[in-house]
């Protein structure tokens, strides 16, 4: 999967909309994300539940961080449907963004 244009949502920063890259996974705890990015930006991996509040602008948890390395790994805590999300936190710009996902044995 390679994400090249950001969609715009209705969620808001600082009011402006917010525009990230969202990609839905079913992932379990021996799956690894691999992320490439042609910029440093946001890479987050959250749960049904916070990206529903990521999207709404509430306080959410999730794993990754900001990263400039590339390409990043990431691996969900459990199983289950994830979102990996790529955002520039509300900074303007583009980011090409694409994911692979990595059974652990191909990690070892």
């Amino acid at each position: 999967m390679i994400w090249t244009v950001p969609r715009t949502d209705p969620r808001f920063t600082n009011g402006c909309a917010m525009n990230f890259l969202d990609r839905e996974l079913d992932l379990t705890p021996n799956d690894v994300v691999e992320v490439t990015l042609d910029h440093p930006a946001n890479v987050q991996l959250l749960d049904p539940s916070n990206f529903l509040a990521y999207k709404q602008g509430k306080p959410y948890r999730y794993q990754g961080g900001y990263v400039t390395r590339s390409p990043f790994r990431i691996r969900a805590p459990q199983s289950g449907k994830w979102h990996l999300v790529v955002d520039l936190g509300g900074a303007p710009g583009m980011v090409r963004a694409s994911a692979l996902v990595l059974s652990d044995t191909a990690v070892s």
